[in-house]
């Protein structure tokens, strides 16, 4: 398989298929595709698999698009401004991304659910409490918020990230939800209660502009709803 990704504010990724080779994609995530994609919808793994898959944000069932009788073209388009990213997934080397970042991806990387090992400081901080993870062997294409920026953690060494930026990050590292110290900065900070505390070693990528942000700038100019 071979891939471009094209455009800046709205990306798409456009494989190019040789015959017989295989894309699994969220629902309704293609956008457009050579007359011999030969489509599939499954539950990919079992009711178990699927109802995971649902938790992490991703719908229950997936399609499998083949390559029939000759080589294939497929795309995939991101749903809000923001960036496509490809990550080569081997085993042992997994990845973990925020909720609903999955695109699509090779037929040999597999997607389930990720929780947070803390159960009550997940829940409450939000965005840290469910995520994916991809394991397995092949290339994942993922869609993150607005823009990404990316570190490289050492050890030990920590960064402390409001909750949603976080777009993704390897299986090596370890991730905390905290809240923020002191009342007075929880009730008039503007920062929120939670932060989400991430520490290597491992790659982290954070994104700049979450769709929760969004929503929370626009929802002063939404209309009133009358009864």
């Amino acid at each position: 398989m071979r891939y471009t990704i094209q455009g800046e504010t709205l990306p798409v990724v456009i494989c190019e298929l040789e015959a017989g080779e295989k894309m699994i994609t969220e629902k309704g995530s293609m956008s457009w595709m050579s007359p011999n994609m030969q489509m599939e919808t499954t539950t990919n793994g079992g009711i178990g698999k699927a109802f995971g898959r649902l938790f992490s944000g991703d719908s229950i069932f997936q399609n499998i698009y083949t390559a029939k009788g000759g080589n294939g073209m497929i795309a995939f388009a991101s749903s809000f401004p923001g960036s496509v990213k490809a990550f080569q997934i081997t085993p042992g080397n997994d990845m973990i991304f925020q909720k609903s970042a999955f695109l699509a991806s090779e037929a040999g990387v597999d997607l389930s659910v990720h929780f947070h090992k803390k159960f009550a400081s997940g829940l409450f901080g939000g965005e840290g409490f469910i995520l994916q993870r991809l394991s397995g062997q092949g290339i994942a294409f993922a869609e993150f918020d607005g823009h990404v920026v990316e570190y490289e953690l050492a050890p030990g060494q920590q960064i402390i990230v409001d909750t949603g930026h976080l777009a993704a990050m390897s299986a090596s590292c370890q991730l905390e939800i905290r809240t923020v110290p002191g009342v007075k900065n929880m009730l008039f900070g503007g920062e929120g209660v939670f932060n989400t505390v991430i520490t290597g070693p491992g790659h982290v990528w954070l994104q700049t502009m979450p769709i929760s942000n969004v929503a929370d700038v626009l929802r002063p100019f939404f209309p009133a709803s009358t009864n």
